[in-house]
């Protein structure tokens, strides 16, 4: 099912793929009314180390909280006789949280036009090459304008969403028509890239300059259709705003960068606290006796 770049032709006389209105995904009738209910943005809520849930945690200890041990599990078939694939969408995006949210900024061919839209099917696959990922809803018999334009020019940017302008990003998923660009919906502002023709947008801490490497699309397990298409591309060029980037240029600070991260419905997610664990070491664990006890085979089922 793998193929390359440009071996999946695009069909521009297929109709534009807008599921929201099938999955629904904004369960307040009156969103605004229920958000004045709410309490304000804490602004002043800045970034900051706590503890471990639980620092005297020991080798062989489980769970913090062995509560869930004995409510039941409920087994669900996602391919089960009337099971609606949007049940899937639903159930997966609120249970694979948080999620980092790809905000992808693309040219058409002709260089006529641009595009900025957030995708919650994105992440980093590898470091060496620099890999990531992009999913798309929708075969390439119906795609998005971002995967048109990945396919037909093989360049991106991918930006990376904070809390300065989640607002902005969230505007550029509305389904403006062909031809019509979200950018000046948004009100963000265009930089120019160096390897890449789309712009990276300017407000963002980090943004990747990004080449399509392969694309490979999905079908339909229950009608056989093309659900879902994903891109790999490869990052040629990072930008990260001087406050945030160490003197190396290898750690970003999540002070500065204050990442927004996708839920389930239309709900997103904040990072304003954190704790440190160090990976264990085999050789040093062990030299306890204690935790030396628990060197034993395991065997199949337990």
């Amino acid at each position: 099912m793998a193929s390359g770049p440009l071996s999946n032709p695009i069909d521009h006389s297929a109709p534009k793929l807008d599921a929201e209105a099938t999955i629904k995904r904004n369960p307040h009738p009156d969103f605004k009314g229920v958000e004045a209910t709410r309490p304000d943005f804490n602004l002043s809520s800045s970034f900051h180390y706590t503890k471990t849930p639980q620092p005297s945690w020991k080798p062989g200890s489980g769970a913090n909280d062995a509560a869930g041990l004995d409510t039941p599990h409920r087994e669900i078939d996602p391919y089960a006789p009337g099971r609606p694939a949007v049940h899937n969408y639903k159930l997966l995006i609120s249970g694979i949280v948080p999620r980092p949210v790809g905000f992808v900024s693309t040219v058409s061919k002709d260089g006529e036009s641009t595009n900025l839209a957030p995708f919650s099917y994105f992440n980093m696959v590898s470091h060496d090459p620099p890999l990531f990922v992009l999913g798309f809803s929708g075969g390439f018999d119906r795609p998005k304008d971002t995967l048109t334009n990945i396919v037909e020019t093989e360049e991106c940017v991918l930006n990376i969403i904070s809390e300065s302008f989640v607002e902005a990003a969230n505007f550029t998923s509305m389904n403006c028509p062909p031809g019509v660009s979200e950018w000046s919906f948004s009100g963000l502002h265009p930089a120019k890239s160096k390897l890449v023709k789309p712009d990276r947008v300017k407000e963002a801490v980090f943004s990747i300059e990004a080449k399509l490497v392969e694309t490979r699309e999905w079908e339909s397990r229950i009608t056989g259709k093309k659900t879902g298409v994903m891109a790999v591309v490869e990052g040629v060029r990072f930008w990260v705003r001087e406050d945030a980037i160490d003197e190396q240029g290898v750690l970003i600070d999540p002070k500065v960068l204050k990442p927004i991260s996708r839920f389930g419905g239309i709900t997103y997610g904040r990072t304003t606290e954190a704790f440190e664990l160090p990976r264990p070491s085999y050789e040093e664990i062990t030299k306890d006796e204690e935790a030396k006890k628990l060197v034993k085979p395991r065997t199949f089922g337990q």
